[in-house]
């Protein structure tokens, strides 16, 4: 029987390593916590980054000019590069097995739009009727642009859903209606929505042509844009579009006599080598949150292990009983190992529910440009779990190593 002194320091201890194993258990718990809010909120920024992409096609490469940089052919740097309706009659007979939609565009920046007393500056932009597909907008009234508005150079607009709801007050259809842009009436055929958002749908689309020749343009054009057919491989893709990108810059620098080297003169963006490069970033985003997420596991993996090693000294006489009476080290090993895991594996559910249910409630509130609905896939909540598991393993193996090698009767005199 023991005295109560005796009994005192056992419920101490009990009380002690009831401490430790809470806050180690606080310690897997937050690491599991902290990595899935980690992804959830990689896959928000991807999320974010990829909303920001739907706003054109996908695989659009868009053209624009500036100065030229260099001397070239006894020209003087500086010169302004100034588009041409040649230069995308070219580009379309040169290229057009290649293109899927293209469309040369003069723009209009701040076109004083009038409708009854209502006006406002708006964006006019002069395009043909496959600028619908390269800026993914979508028609709620009317229809767009067709090839017999910009040949007979009819004076017909489509209007965003900015435009619509800031001119027409009344809420009617704009469709045949007259607006005034610069002084001339045009008619209203269509009115468009646009994944950006009011920003692009504070526009106005009118035939290219007619735009030329209303706004006093001649043959000069703002830029180019196209896409190419889509391909299911990716980096099969982006290669294509840089294969087209390099031709195209070479026959426009060739055209306006620019020098090879020049990059100012004639700019190209092109949509997927831009979000290939976006992507590359985020993957290695995710893999440093993935590093961030294990290293914190890792704490508490290691405090883990430091109980057990606190346990497996308490329960030395316990072990050496159970060797003595016939016990393998094997069994010792999994009576730790059951413990250890046990431990981890509670602690990191806890971590991994409230994580989970903390981006399952306030995830869909989260709306800025670069992150959109932060969520955690079962594939990674699975994932996780084996992480779990396997980190309960390593946290217990060395303790339950050592309990296996003692010797019954050195456990036997332990005091």
């Amino acid at each position: 029987m023991f005295s109560l002194e005796r009994w005192e320091e056992i419920f101490d201890t009990i009380r002690k390593n009831k401490l430790r194993t809470f806050l180690t258990g606080v310690s897997v718990a937050s690491g599991i916590f902290i990595l899935v809010i980690l992804l959830g909120v990689s896959t928000g920024m991807q999320n974010g980054v990829q909303s920001q992409f739907q706003r054109d096609a996908a695989n659009r490469i868009s053209v624009w000019t500036g100065v030229t940089s260099v001397e070239y052919k006894g020209l003087n740097p500086g010169r302004r590069i100034q588009l041409k309706n040649r230069d995308y009659d070219l580009a379309d007979r040169k290229y057009q097995d290649q293109l899927e939609y293209k469309s040369a565009l003069y723009r209009i920046w701040g076109g004083l739009i009038n409708y009854k007393n209502e006006s406002g500056n708006y964006r006019v932009e002069g395009v043909l009727p496959d600028y619908q597909f390269l800026e993914s907008a979508t028609l709620t009234d009317g229809r767009y642009i067709n090839y017999s508005d910009n040949d007979e150079y009819r004076k017909v607009a489509v209007i965003g859903k900015k435009v619509y709801n800031d001119l027409f007050k009344d809420k009617k259809s704009a469709v045949n209606k007259f607006i005034e842009i610069r002084g001339v009436l045009f008619k209203v055929i269509g009115v468009y929505t646009d994944p950006g958002g009011e920003r692009e749908e504070a526009r106005v689309f009118v035939p290219l042509k007619t735009s030329q020749k209303v706004f006093g343009a001649g043959e000069d054009l703002g830029g180019l844009a196209f896409t190419l057919p889509q391909e299911k491989n990716f980096d099969q893709a982006v290669k294509t579009s840089q294969e087209f990108t390099a031709k195209l810059a070479k026959q426009l620098k060739e055209s306006h006599t620019i020098a090879p080297e020049d990059e100012s003169a004639i700019r190209i963006s092109n949509s997927l080598e831009n979000m290939k490069t976006v992507y590359d970033m985020m993957r290695n985003i995710r893999l440093f949150f993935w590093f961030v997420g294990i290293a914190t596991i890792l704490a508490g993996v290691v405090g883990v292990s430091n109980i057990m090693l606190i346990i497996v000294k308490e329960r030395t006489k316990e072990i050496g009983i159970r060797k003595a009476l016939g016990a393998q080290p094997l069994s010792v090993i999994g009576m730790i190992l059951h413990e250890s895991v046990f431990v981890t594996t509670i602690a990191g559910f806890f971590g991994l529910l409230l994580g989970m249910l903390l981006l399952e409630f306030v995830g869909p509130m989260v709306e800025t440009d670069f992150i959109s609905n932060p969520t955690v896939n079962f594939q990674v909540a699975i994932t996780t779990v084996i992480i779990l598991i396997f980190a309960g393993a390593i946290a217990g193996f060395f303790p339950a190593w050592k309990a296996a090698r003692i010797k019954p009767i050195v456990a036997l005199r332990d005091e």
